[in-house]
């Protein structure tokens, strides 16, 4: 049964130079566009009772608390269903944070990119570093113990040291998560056609991963998952959801989902959106070996890796057996290593995690 959902909000204020992902700056469809969502919501939901939901983009703190409590009160939750608001800094108030509170949102995840106000223009962000800080400020006054910042590495002009000055300065704000994504520049975005200068090179980007881990390791982080680190038990349960390769519905403009066996991709554009709320664009039924494929893929992006157990019960096979010539390959590697209930990769196998998993999926 599906009790995790997404909620795409498609909009923002502007694009960021890096951004390749769905979004526009069309804000006067905001109500077209949450009148649609509402029907799409009503169709496929099946009243479960939550365990997560999340509402990213986008930006959706261009939504009033008014339309995003439009949105959560279509959904069945209890008091500890993790409710996540993805939120840019440059315009948060204590006001509009204590009524993200009032309705039931209990995570806030911001995006911060870097505390270096050069390059946040570089970048095209709209904030500064004092704004992160003092979103921050504001979202523990008001009563936010789930606080989660963004950031990316391998940014134009960034050095090793200034990334080192983004996880302490993060750290020493008080947040409990922290998300690292190094930088790609992919087909979309301002920067695939105007390619920034001193643009960091994969060694450094590398550097900046490995520097990362140790230094949020000594901060008493968790790095629980490729990107991702959190101190104790302030992992994202949704994006772990993801990882354990469960169910999920996705709602909106091109959002995706997994239900009922099949996976699912919604449209990207509004005007068909609008049209046929209640029919997604694509859907595929997975197969069983494509499970399989994915429940490795996912499982390893987790720190503590694969089951070995749980995999050779859920699909009748000897992992083991099946794999043994890719994992005497990477073991003498030193890309994986053995533990306790399975497999996973290590520091160094996250560096060339595609490479290794490609292996995998063959």
């Amino acid at each position: 049964m599906v009790k995790n959902a997404y909620i795409h909000i498609p909009f923002c204020k502007s694009k960021c130079r890096y951004c390749s992902f769905i979004s526009y700056p069309d804000l006067e469809l905001k109500e077209q566009y949450l009148q649609a969502l509402q029907k799409e919501i009503k169709y496929f939901y099946k009243e479960e009772l939550l365990n997560t939901l999340y509402i990213g983009g986008g930006t959706p703190s261009v939504l009033s608390v008014k339309e995003l409590e439009s949105i959560i009160t279509n959904f069945r939750l209890e008091h500890n269903t993790e409710v996540t608001v993805e939120l840019n800094p440059e315009s948060l108030t204590a006001e509009y944070l204590a009524g993200l509170k009032d309705i039931g949102v209990n995570r806030l995840s911001i995006g911060c990119q870097t505390f270096d106000d050069e390059i946040l223009k570089l970048i095209g962000r709209r904030h500064n570093s004092e704004q992160v800080k003092a979103s921050v400020k504001l979202a523990a006054d008001v009563g936010f113990e789930n606080v989660s910042l963004d950031f990316i590495y391998g940014l134009p002009m960034q050095t090793l040291r200034g990334f080192e000055n983004d996880l302490s300065t993060a750290a020493s704000l008080g947040v409990k998560h922290i998300s690292l994504y190094g930088l790609k520049i992919d087909e979309g975005c301002y920067f695939y056609d105007n390619f920034p200068e001193n643009l960091p090179d994969t060694d450094m980007q590398a550097d900046m991963y490995l520097r990362a881990i140790e230094i949020l390791s000594a901060l008493n982080f968790e790095h629980y998952e490729i990107s991702n680190f959190a101190k104790k038990g302030f992992e994202s349960r949704h994006n772990l959801n993801y990882w354990d390769n469960n169910t999920y519905y996705g709602f909106g403009i091109a959002a995706h989902g997994y239900t009922d066996g099949i996976r699912y991709s919604n449209y990207e554009d509004f005007e068909t959106y609008f049209k046929f709320p209640h029919i997604h664009n694509l859907t595929h039924r997975v197969t069983l070996d494509e499970q399989l494929e994915e429940e490795i893929f996912l499982g390893f992006r987790k720190m503590n890796g694969i089951n070995i157990q749980s995999i050779n019960d859920k699909f009748s096979i000897d992992f083991e057996k099946k794999y043994s010539d890719i994992l005497k390959k990477y073991l003498d590697s030193k890309h994986i290593v053995k533990t306790y209930e399975g497999y996973k990769l290590s520091d160094e196998g996250i560096l060339v995690s595609n490479v290794v998993l490609a292996d995998f999926l063959q």
